[in-house]
């Protein structure tokens, strides 16, 4: 159902396994990767996470028919409710995970799952992939776990209006042209891609990326530039004190690369 391969670079990546059912998200699943999630946290030795997927499909979305249409389906308002929290509050985690999430996305990512590859930091794509919303063809509404508030921030409001009404999807090369994704990779080498972004952000010190991203998430809500400004200095003025600033000082004065410590 998922695999996740812990290296001792300190990247990790986290693999959907149900190709059978083109990784579409089920109760387990969604468990199985919340729970994952939850045990990388713990661990500070991962710095980023790659989040990929086997067989020719991203991610399918909700599993309608084991989800919706089975014979233990939810019932009324309170039991909805709870599905949506479950699968929103995966691409949550996703988001506000404290590392980097690199999402290597060949094949169709639709509904949840294209909310899934929203909901990270970076998006490496494959020839055939394409994003789809989903929810909206089939009498929902598209603003779903969380799509309706990471598309708009990535493409724009305009383009996020007409893809959310629309439903029709976005391949490989739009998706690059629109800013959805970061770069493109040949069909084998999508992994391989995302390894490669990986690696460039643990050749920087931990501090610096961790705290990199909690800056970009908190100031994508800033409420002005000045209070964007004031959260940026003090996120800085703590990095001047620490000891990987002054072996960055240091590597830089002697014309070599730096040996972060993380303190």
């Amino acid at each position: 159902m998922i695999d996740l391969d812990v290296r001792d670079d300190g990247i990790a990546i986290l693999t959907l396994d149900r190709p059978e059912a083109s990784n579409a998200l089920d109760f387990p699943l969604v468990d199985a990767l919340r729970e994952s999630l939850a045990r990388l946290e713990s661990d500070e030795a991962v710095r980023v996470l790659v989040l990929a997927a086997t067989g020719k499909t991203f991610c399918a979305g909700l599993d309608l028919k084991e989800v919706i249409l089975s014979d233990d389906a939810p019932d009324g308002p309170i039991e909805f409710m709870s599905l949506q929290e479950r699968y929103a509050g995966l691409m949550t985690a996703v988001a506000q995970a404290r590392f980097p999430v690199i999402a290597a996305v060949e094949g169709a990512a639709v509904g949840a799952g294209m909310a899934l590859a929203l909901a990270a930091d970076i998006r490496v794509a494959g020839p055939k992939a394409k994003f789809l919303v989903g929810a909206v063809k089939v009498a929902l509404s598209a603003g779903e776990c969380g799509i309706s508030y990471h598309l708009p921030r990535l493409v724009g409001a305009g383009r996020a209006f007409e893809l959310m009404l629309t439903g029709r999807a976005v391949d490989a090369e739009e998706a690059l042209a629109l800013g959805l994704v970061t770069s493109l990779a040949p069909a084998d080498d999508v992994v391989s891609e995302a390894l490669r972004v990986a690696s460039q952000i643990t050749g920087n010190s931990p501090y610096a990326v961790k705290h990199t991203k909690q800056v970009m998430r908190a100031n994508l809500d800033a409420g002005s530039l000045a209070s964007a400004v004031e959260l940026e200095n003090h996120v800085q003025c703590l990095a001047l004190v620490t000891e990987d600033f002054r072996e960055a000082c240091k590597a830089f004065a002697e014309k070599r690369k730096p040996h972060y410590s993380g303190r």
